[in-house]
């Protein structure tokens, strides 16, 4: 525990000793990685990400959850999420909690059942079918850049074993998928992602707020996100970056990467400040890559609180607690320099976000 005015220390596991104590290699990823990581138990959450870029216009992102991170005091209450937004614009959103009995998963790779919903693969290939209420979505997802993590991909925060992890199995992939919504279906194609995030302490006491950025524009794959730490860990800036050309791992050296917020203005609904462009510059000898996000339009911008009912949104207005996440979408480009000069360019769409736990700072 923190003594009171103390700050403590928050990290991104890296050392020998790290990777010894999660029976993990450098630059190795196993399939059992992507397999559950927790018990489920209270005080532990986990869940399996996926989102899409469709070629007919639509944006699609399926989540599997142990239990929504803000109720950690639960045990297993396995809940599935789906956000599709239609080539005209039409955001759906659902959000179902099923019953625990309903949930089972690997331990050994990535198999998560919830009911007749299904989430699995093999670090490669992947299978995710759900459906909730008149929403059904079928996806197959190849991926085209391997699995990777920031060294253990296990952040550590203090010295009592709080931790959050992340592994982005499929940094990118191309994706077949039928999708349905009040009962019209389509069949289209696209590029996706999947990650898998854990932890055993709630997101709203170790984090103050986050970007994730992910995107493939040109021969470039980029996944980015700038994380900064709560008060009591000094707001300590936690740089995560991985750079893949024409599937090659060219850089993912948090140490080596600058970030930008601009053209900062405040959302309306959230009350929580956002940048309008955000930037990352990873500079490595005399070549400099600079990913800038050029935010166009909003697809989600939800206050935690919109997603409780009863007593727990009656006790979270009581306790002021006002966290917010935001998706954006717009236009990620690439740059590369070459001692100074401009070599490169390359745009296209991408998705982004910026999750909020704590109260904006002045």
């Amino acid at each position: 525990m923190s003594v009171t005015g103390t700050i403590v220390p928050a990290r991104l596991g890296s050392t020998p000793e790290d990777y010894a104590r999660l029976g993990i290699a450098p630059g190795h990823i196993e399939p059992r990685e992507d397999g559950m990581r927790t018990d489920g138990s209270a005080g532990t959450y986990e869940w399996w990400y996926f989102d899409a870029h469709l070629a007919d216009g639509a944006k699609l992102v399926v989540v599997f959850f142990t239990k929504q991170f803000t109720d950690l005091k639960k045990s297993l209450d396995p809940t599935i999420r789906i956000d599709l937004t239609l080539p005209d614009g039409t955001a759906i959103q659902k959000l179902v909690e099923f019953d625990p009995e309903a949930f089972s998963a690997s331990t050994e790779a990535c198999d998560v059942r919830i009911g007749d919903n299904v989430f699995a693969g093999d670090l490669h290939r992947y299978t995710i079918r759900a459906t909730l209420e008149d929403v059904e979505v079928d996806i197959a997802l190849t991926g085209q850049v391997p699995a990777w993590r920031p060294e253990t991909g296990y952040w550590n925060f203090g010295d009592d074993g709080d931790y959050f992890a992340w592994l982005p199995s499929v940094p990118q992939g191309a994706v077949d998928v039928t999708y349905s919504a009040g009962g019209r279906a389509v069949t289209t194609s696209g590029v996706g992602y999947h990650d898998h995030n854990w932890g055993n302490a709630s997101m709203l006491d170790l984090m103050h707020h986050w970007y994730w950025a992910r995107g493939a524009a040109g021969p470039y794959s980029v996944i980015a996100s700038y994380i900064t730490a709560e008060k009591r860990y000094g707001y300590a800036e936690l740089p995560v970056f991985m750079l893949v050309r024409d599937g090659q791992l060219i850089g993912d050296d948090g140490a080596k990467v600058t970030f930008e917020e601009l053209g900062r203005y405040t959302d309306q609904h959230t009350g929580k400040p956002v940048g309008n462009v955000t930037r990352y510059t990873y500079t490595d000898g005399d070549e400099r890559y600079v990913v800038t996000y050029n935010r166009h339009h909003d697809l989600t911008a939800s206050k935690f609180v919109d997603n409780l009912e009863g007593p727990k949104k009656a006790a979270a207005k009581l306790a002021r607690f006002d966290g917010a996440y935001l998706r954006f979408t717009g236009e990620m480009r690439v740059e590369r320099y070459k001692a100074g000069q401009l070599v490169e360019s390359h745009a296209a769409d991408a998705l982004w976000e910026l999750m909020y736990f704590g109260k904006a700072r002045p």
